[in-house]
């Protein structure tokens, strides 16, 4: 079991964060407002406190809330969608091996292959998400004829799922498995391609652009406000308290950012590696236990 870093370790945490993003916005919100402050100390009239009613707390804050909480809601439907895919390749092997009968010395061979497309569907769906090439991932669990012509593909991910109809079919004709198997396998199948289209879903609809927009102008306009507004009270310590709100203000908008697209390489990405890895060990336990 995996221990739990400690609330500090945590909390000093550089990788994983937004700081790298979001530290040089804060210090030049924050190079502003001694900028102003220096300003004032040689007379300039620069206290503006009226600029505080601009743009309400209330109304920036509702602002981030729903641009971060629209951003966990795609990374969340992501996270479900993959977990199904789990679920679903676990079952559909598990009665692949069991349900379909063997008659022919070649029906083994042919099972345990069939079995592997499952998760090379799910590490083509990966690739495909991320705009990468067919690599060395898929090669171990196709045959080098599969593997060649994935390359030649627009979308491996549905080649590999017409594979598996396919084989599903050609089992149901030579009277290897039943037609409430079939239907049953072929709802799985049905599952997968759902999970594909959900994701595909998450990264072709971007958050609009107007709203990107509109709020990086709002907190923009907010943090190059706060100097005038804080000045005549704070003098000397507008500058870090001003970058101390820029901060916390960008860093908001930046976990939107991170996670609102989450099937990249990023730390605050869904651990896409790793799921495919887990199925790898599924299948690989599976075949050990028919073995024996």
């Amino acid at each position: 079991m995996k221990k739990k870093d400690g609330w500090f370790r945590v909390a000093l945490r550089w990788r994983g964060s937004v700081v790298p993003e979001v530290l040089p916005r804060s210090l030049l919100c924050g190079l502003f407002g001694a900028f102003i402050y220096i300003l004032y100390l040689y007379q300039v009239k620069v206290s503006l406190p009226i600029l505080g009613s601009i743009i309400p707390n209330i109304v920036l804050g509702l602002l981030l809330v729903f641009r971060t909480n629209t951003a966990y809601e795609r990374f969340w439907e992501g996270r479900k969608a993959w977990g199904s895919l789990v679920n679903t390749v676990r079952n559909f092997s598990r009665q692949i091996l069991v349900a379909i009968a063997e008659k022919d010395d070649g029906d083994r061979q042919a099972k345990i292959a069939a079995v592997k497309l499952l998760p090379a569907f799910a590490i083509a769906l990966k690739l495909h998400l991320r705009s990468e090439p067919i690599n060395a991932e898929l090669e171990a669990n196709l045959s080098p004829k599969q593997f060649d012509r994935l390359k030649t593909m627009n979308h491996p991910t549905l080649e590999i799922g017409f594979w598996i109809s396919s084989y599903l079919q050609k089992q149901f004709q030579q009277e290897k498995l039943d037609r409430y198997q079939l239907g049953d396998m072929s709802q799985l199948l049905h599952q997968m391609i759902d999970v594909m289209g959900i994701c595909e879903r998450i990264l072709k609809t971007p958050i609009p652009l107007a709203y990107s927009i509109h709020l990086k102008q709002l907190l923009m306009i907010y943090c190059l406000s706060l100097p005038f507004q804080m000045v005549e009270q704070l003098q000397w310590m507008t500058s870090p308290i001003v970058a101390l709100i820029s901060f916390t203000l960008l860093g908001i908008e930046e976990i939107g950012i991170q996670i609102e697209d989450p099937f990249g390489h990023d730390a605050n990405d869904l651990p896409l590696d790793n799921i495919c890895n887990t199925m790898l060990r599924n299948i690989e336990d599976l075949f050990l236990v028919c073995e024996n």
